[in-house]
């Protein structure tokens, strides 16, 4: 066997191992270290190349932009309980309640500011679907457009910053994650405004659907109403700037004032703040809070040691190469490229997470975008945007397994009158997944949409550029024509200057 054939092997490897559903870390680990072994009997690197495994694992876990992600985790955490999404939804639904479709309308809105100061799918779905989809099914919303939106509404929170996907992107890729935030707006407003398209449009179409809320059904409107919005809007708009504000995500911001790991320690801070005021913060709150960010923690560190040991190896057998060259001789340049990795990235999403995605596959195609001439940060923005129909994919995706939970408490606690049908569940999701799909072509078509938000780089126009070279200097007659002796003679001597500060002196003492 040549070592140019074993590289495809590997990757076929990889394959099979994410389709058996074994722990992606530790069977990375374990196929880099089968493969590397095996590279070494056979000669292809010595077996001193593995020693560089400690040194990699090391630089890892000394990297202190990943430090952000255990801070932006318990900032999530805190906020999925303390209260938030609850007086949200309530207040929201009951402004937009009576439009048609406006139940849709507040779950969307809700969603998109949850994912701001959230950033996890798990809590966001389950703490809106727990509160919205009995208020929905009980005033006659179709159960596919309420599993549909519920599910939907969560996942942005993948893709709005502070989203913690960003934060694995631009470390992956080597980018800022200010850039990458700003970077993500555009796509995150755009997404928000094809929901609500989607949802007005079914309000003309099909009306009975989405109906509207009987004005009856307030419990409150007028001035208490919107101060009731305006609580819970104002205090989340507020850490939402501090936050990223301090590290320059916010749109048109030019400089920062803190790097990602410093705001998300202010953000937990925040987080607790808030927690405070909405009279939540306990012990429990606390303690439950630092588990699931121990957890998250611990699994992105295993998932990120077991593919570095992967990739180094893949990368002695000149892996890389083979992706290059497989991936850069694709017809079509940039927008082939674009369209065969977003369909590579769509379908593997089926079996794995983004944080594995990003880890073990970004590595892979970074280099290759960045030698086609494609902004890396645009690059990023646009794989997250794919990367979170990942929580979408019937029948595998997470959102749709937390809805089919969360349903089946709803009934058993009484809660809905008939239990929710996974058939509903599955093919309510298909919609939103195509306008996640139509959002990706958007932005590889409209790169606009990612880089408007972005400094603009500095031009330069080479055929402007003048270059003045320093006056003569003024010599006395006779100097040498040799430069340095010119200023040598042109400067006074230091006796001369010594005699000058010694006349001065006698004179002002003849005068005293």
């Amino acid at each position: 066997m040549h070592m140019e054939n074993f590289a495809p092997i590997m990757f076929g490897g990889l394959v099979l191992i994410m389709l058996i559903g074994f722990p992606v870390a530790f069977s990375l680990a374990a196929l880099g270290l089968g493969c590397g072994f095996f590279a070494i009997e056979m000669g292809w690197f010595p077996a001193s190349f593995m020693q560089n495994l400690p040194l990699n694992v090391f630089g890892i876990l000394s990297n202190d932009l990943l430090l952000a992600i255990p801070f932006f985790t318990f900032m999530g955490a805190i906020l999925e309980k303390c209260g938030l999404a609850e007086d949200m939804l309530d207040s929201m639904g009951q402004l937009f309640g009576p439009v048609r479709g406006g139940l849709g309308y507040s779950v969307i809105i809700v969603g998109f500011i949850l994912g701001a100061i959230t950033g996890t799918v798990a809590g966001q779905v389950i703490a809106m679907a727990l509160i919205s989809m009995p208020v929905m099914i009980k005033y006659g919303y179709n159960m596919r457009y309420t599993t549909g939106v519920l599910a939907a509404s969560g996942t942005i929170t993948q893709l709005v910053p502070p989203s913690l996907v960003l934060v694995v992107m631009a470390d992956q890729l080597g980018r800022s994650v200010g850039d990458m935030y700003k970077g993500a707006w555009g796509p995150s407003i755009l997404q928000v405004l094809i929901f609500a398209a989607y949802t007005f449009a079914l309000g003309i179409i099909k009306p009975s659907d989405v109906p509207g809320v009987p004005k009856e059904a307030r419990t409150m409107d007028g001035f208490h109403l919107w101060m009731k919005c305006l609580r819970g809007i104002i205090p989340s708009a507020v850490l939402i700037f501090a936050v990223l504000g301090s590290m320059g995500g916010l749109p048109l911001q030019e400089k920062a004032i803190a790097t990602p790991t410093e705001a998300g320690a202010m953000g937990c801070v925040g987080a607790l703040v808030l927690a405070a005021m909405h009279k939540r913060l306990t012990r429990d709150l606390i303690w439950q809070a630092m588990v699931g960010t121990m957890r998250l923690t611990a699994m992105v560190v295993y998932i990120l040691i077991g593919s570095r040991v992967f990739s180094m190896v893949f990368q002695g057998v000149d892996g890389a190469k083979w992706v290059e060259h497989m991936l850069s001789g694709l017809p079509g340049g940039q927008i082939g490229f674009l369209i065969v990795v977003n369909i590579f990235i769509f379908f593997l999403a089926f079996f794995l997470d983004f944080f594995e995605i990003a880890f073990i596959i970004l590595p892979m195609l970074g280099p290759v975008a960045d030698k086609l001439g494609i902004d890396l940060v645009w690059f990023g923005v646009l794989l997250c945007v794919n990367m979170q129909t990942s929580f979408m994919h019937p029948p595998f995706g997470f959102a749709l397994f937390y809805l089919r939970g969360i349903a089946d408490t709803l009934y058993k606690e009484k809660r809905i009158d008939a239990p929710v049908k996974s058939n509903d569940i599955y093919l309510g999701a298909i919609p939103w997944v195509l306008m996640q799909v139509l959002l990706v072509a958007v932005v590889i078509f409209v790169p606009q949409t990612v880089t408007v938000f972005l400094d603009k780089e500095e031009k330069v126009d080479l055929d402007k550029v003048k270059i003045e070279a320093p006056a003569a200097i003024d010599t006395p007659a006779g100097a040498a024509s040799d430069p340095t002796k010119a200023l040598e003679q042109a400067a006074p001597s230091g006796d001369e200057e010594q005699k000058k500060i010694d006349d001065l002196f006698k004179q002002d003492s003849g005068k005293k």
